[in-house]
């Protein structure tokens, strides 16, 4: 049994975490529904114009079940959280156009109705990577089935200086999947609107597949 009482000094500290995740190296690759204009360049404009995101919380339900003064815990149901990226807008409003082009094809702004008539017509997968300090994948999360529900509005002030506009952009989410095995440098040239956009073929385990 290992000997956790001795005193290590800062090698053996060193040795143990070899390094640490930064959280400022990431990547987020986001695709867009067909009916989108451009939505080749959009996923491509994403992966640069993402400045926020998040590694995803996992949730797992309570069932409480009392008894004679005490209570069992029995695993639950497990629930996805919304996923909010935080965007940096540019003079063009490229991005912020096709997110909100996208949610009005959902829900028409001014009456009731949409321009997708089935539900996998606008909803897609999104990838967020953790890179390594050396440009490696260290840890990625593929979400599918997400959609735009809230766009946030963009602050404007005339005493505002030296700042870039910026806005969040929360996805409803169906599920993700860790895919932990894609390791490796990023690929190039992968077209964005594929459902490997950046990555390699996996199983639902995250295993490279031919």
């Amino acid at each position: 049994m290992a000997d956790y009482s001795v005193v290590k000094n800062i090698m053996d500290f060193r040795k143990k975490v070899r390094e640490v995740a930064r959280p400022n190296q990431f990547q987020v690759e986001l695709a867009f529904p067909s009916t989108i204009a451009n939505r080749t360049a959009m996923a491509e404009q994403s992966t640069f114009l993402v400045k926020g995101a998040n590694l995803p919380a996992s949730t797992v339900g309570t069932i409480e079940v009392p008894y004679r003064g005490r209570v069992l815990k029995i695993a639950g149901d497990r629930t996805f959280e919304p996923w909010t990226v935080t965007v940096i807008n540019d003079e063009t409003f490229q991005l912020r156009t096709a997110f909100e082009q996208w949610q009005q094809n959902i829900q028409m702004l001014g009456e009731n109705r949409a321009v997708y008539g089935t539900v996998d017509q606008y909803q897609v997968e999104a990838t967020v990577r953790q890179l390594s300090r050396t440009g490696t994948n260290s840890k990625s999360y593929r979400f599918y089935g997400i959609y735009p529900v809230n766009i946030a509005a963009i602050d404007l002030a005339w005493d505002s200086n030296d700042t870039a506009e910026e806005y969040t952009v929360e996805f409803a989410v169906q599920y993700w999947e860790p895919t932990t095995n894609i390791v490796g440098k990023l690929d190039k040239g992968d077209d964005p609107d594929s459902d490997n956009f950046n990555a390699k073929n996996t199983d639902k385990n995250g295993v490279p597949v031919e």
